[in-house]
């Protein structure tokens, strides 16, 4: 029986980490077409694109994993199945229970790569891919670990972060003459942006001069820029880009500063039951191939799996839409769609088994 596992688990494996690999490559590829229209813009150079892609991947291997493994699993059982394996492996004394377990175990590989993935990889990668892309194409944009720094002719700015509402955080201005001496440092607790001008508030101001210091504090002021809302979008927290921990923190932080959290909660709830939602899908990989190599209607049922996975695949993302625009709870738009294959998947073993 050992060796049968072993054999179920290694077709699946293989067959599901050549699907990612296909999938991935093709998704790349459609990535890389739509950079084109942006080399050319500042230093944005199809080098560069290609950086921005290659550090994408592992935020595309995240989403696509349920799908892979999908498509790597009805592959697999395919192919045992047309060559009478699987039927070989039921009358050696294997149920179907048996096989829905070694099916499971091979799916909680990659479930556990998904959370690597989400928790580790792809979250750091996808912001330093931002910060990049940003950057080369602004030519006056730096991001670091303590926020983004942009350089203008008469004054340095460091801004930790933007919130959803586009609320500058954490903003500080170190002003100097042509001469390059330090003539003012600005420090404001947060910012609005407008065309040209940003709106400061709580802040304080030391003007320098030769001989002291002067310092003023104001709930309000004016500061004149030609630094836009465009370019600061690689400050935005993409929700879909952060790791569960740091939405957990992140959830919480904005709801002290009184934030919209609607989309951050859908992205908290669907990083929680993506690795489970790996694992159905290898169900529904089973419930999908025939018993026997001798169906006629192998090919249309390996389609239709297919099909589905895809409409899995957009279903999740309109019913995270649908929770943003009509206030359902999160919960739902995370659960409801991975629950309702798990019971099809479920019915359609049970309808298979029976005959």
């Amino acid at each position: 029986m050992k060796l049968i596992t072993k054999y179920l688990i290694t077709r699946l494996a293989t067959m599901s980490g050549y699907a990612l690999l296909s999938i991935l490559a093709l998704y790349s590829f459609i990535d890389l077409l739509a950079e084109v229209g942006n080399i050319g813009e500042g230093s944005y150079t199809g080098w560069t694109a290609f950086q921005y892609i290659i550090m994408q991947m592992p935020a595309r291997a995240y989403q696509l994993m349920p799908l892979a493994t999908l498509i790597g699993g009805l592959l697999a059982l395919s192919q045992l199945s047309s060559n009478s394996e699987l039927a070989v492996i039921k009358t050696s004394g294997l149920s179907t229970a048996n096989i829905i377990g070694i099916i499971l175990k091979f799916s909680a590989i990659f479930a556990v790569l998904t959370i690597l993935l989400g928790e580790l990889l792809a979250p750091e990668l996808s912001r330093r891919a931002d910060t990049l892309k940003a950057s080369a194409k602004s030519g006056s944009l730096t991001a670091s670990a303590t926020g983004v720094w942009l350089k203008q002719a008469d004054s340095m700015v460091n801004i930790a972060a933007m919130l959803p509402d586009n609320t500058l955080t954490g903003i500080k201005i170190w002003r100097y003459n042509p001469d390059f001496q330090l003539t003012e440092i600005i420090a404001a607790e947060s910012a609005q942006v407008s065309d040209n001008k940003w709106i400061l508030h709580n802040t304080r101001s030391s003007q320098i001069g030769e001989k002291q210091v002067h310092t003023q504090h104001a709930a309000q002021m004016d500061w004149q820029t030609n630094v836009n809302k465009d370019l600061l979008t690689v400050l935005r927290v993409k929700p879909e880009q952060m790791s569960f921990t740091a939405l957990t923190r992140y959830i919480d932080y904005l709801k002290k500063n009184n934030q919209d959290t609607k989309a951050y909660d859908v992205a908290w709830w669907n990083k929680l039951v993506y690795p489970i939602t790996t694992m159905v899908m290898s169900l529904v990989a089973l419930a999908f191939t025939p018993n026997s190599g001798r169906h006629s209607n192998m090919g249309l049922k390996l389609f239709g799996g297919i099909c589905l996975g895809l409409l899995f695949f957009f279903t999740g993302r309109l019913f995270g839409f649908t929770t943003q625009l009509y206030g359902v709870p999160a919960f739902f738009s995370a659960v409801l769609p991975t629950a309702a294959f798990a019971a099809w998947a479920a019915y359609l073993i049970r309808k298979q088994e029976a005959r």
